[in-house]
């Protein structure tokens, strides 16, 4: 079906096509048998504590102002990550801000994190308790004096609601963000969301959404400072502000962050990377260009104990999830692995 429609899709500009997603969503006319899969037990994993069904998640961006995760679930995702969500509701930047390029099969974005904001978001999941195994990204207003201050009141907001909370500090297209990436501001970021949780009496989970543009030296302060915070999970990664020079697209110039298969290789060599170095001790989400079983497969073998996507949905939409699946349970059998948890770093580099 997604073949008849895709055409009359990428006609419309690209905010215009996500926003009538969104609705289709809403209108639940798609069963969740549709995207079952046989011997879909050998998918099962657990993340930060909980059983999940599969490893394949659907990456913060899509349900920014979480109004569709649980059908979202039933499209056979593992996990759903909505946001990212900011104190106050926010319009994000300019538009145009979403460009297909189409010859790469990617995106450019920025977005500039528009969502309803926190009070609005927060009184969606109360009132809609979440089917499935749920994530919550969030990040500071863009004109916020202090940046800091916007991620504790968002953490203090969905403390009780999800099972997770991503701290966003990768997004290329929020000024000054990535500078949380430095140790000195990472520390004092994560010294203060640690206050914070030690204070509540809910038992959460928080992970970091990293750059893929950093520096290798960058890395083990990374891992340090993770470690030292008692950090449960690392998102490996966001979009791209470089990896421009083999694109094919003309719109490949556009600022913002570049998503999709030509970032591929890149998040799946900093996977390596960290999981070199982390000796299992923090579990990695493994983000970018998953668009295959064989994609996602190299990536939980290189490190990855789960994985998102985004942009490889939109260029071969919902059926994606089924497909995926069922070649990871096919690539799994030949390599004699009895279960996917087996198979995460077990290619060692």
């Amino acid at each position: 079906m997604f073949s008849f429609v895709k055409p009359f899709l990428f006609n419309l500009d690209p905010e215009t096509a996500h926003s009538l997603a969104i609705k289709s969503l809403k209108y639940n006319l798609m069963p969740g048998s549709f995207f079952s899969v046989e011997n879909e037990e050998m998918l099962k994993t657990n993340l930060f504590g909980r059983d999940i069904s599969n490893p394949i998640g659907l990456a913060a961006g899509f349900d920014k102002s979480a109004e569709v995760y649980n059908e979202l679930f039933k499209l056979g995702f593992g996990f759903v990550e909505v946001g990212t969500v900011t104190p106050e509701p926010q319009y994000g930047n300019k538009k145009p801000r979403i460009f297909r390029l189409e010859k790469d099969e990617a995106l450019i974005n920025r977005l500039g994190f528009n969502n309803d904001g926190s009070e609005i978001i927060k009184k969606r999941l109360e009132n809609n308790i979440p089917k499935g195994f749920l994530g919550i990204n969030i990040g500071p207003n863009k004109n916020t004096d202090d940046m800091i201050s916007d991620f504790l009141k968002c953490a203090k907001s969905f403390f009780p609601l999800g099972d997770y909370v991503t701290i966003n500090i990768s997004s290329p297209n929020t000024e000054g963000l990535r500078d949380f990436h430095k140790p000195e501001t990472l520390t004092e970021l994560l010294s203060k969301i640690n206050e914070l949780r030690n204070q509540s009496n809910f038992n959460k989970s928080f992970l970091l959404k990293i750059s893929p543009d950093l520096n290798d030296s960058d890395i083990g302060n990374i891992i340090e400072l993770s470690l030292k915070y008692n950090i449960d999970g690392l998102i490996l990664t966001n979009t791209s502000e470089s990896s421009r020079e083999n694109l094919l697209d003309d719109k490949k110039s556009e600022k913002g962050g570049l998503s999709g298969k030509p970032i591929r290789d890149l998040s799946t060599n900093f996977i390596k990377k960290f999981y070199s170095q982390l000796n299992g001790k923090i579990p990695i989400i493994g983000v970018g260009g998953v668009d295959s079983g064989k994609v996602a497969f190299e990536k939980i073998k290189a490190g990855a104990n789960a994985l998102q996507l985004y942009t490889g949905m939109i260029y071969k939409g919902p059926y994606l999830i089924r497909d995926i699946k069922k070649e990871l349970i096919s690539l799994l059998k030949k390599e004699g692995f009895q279960n996917i948890k087996e198979a995460v770093g077990s290619i060692k580099n």
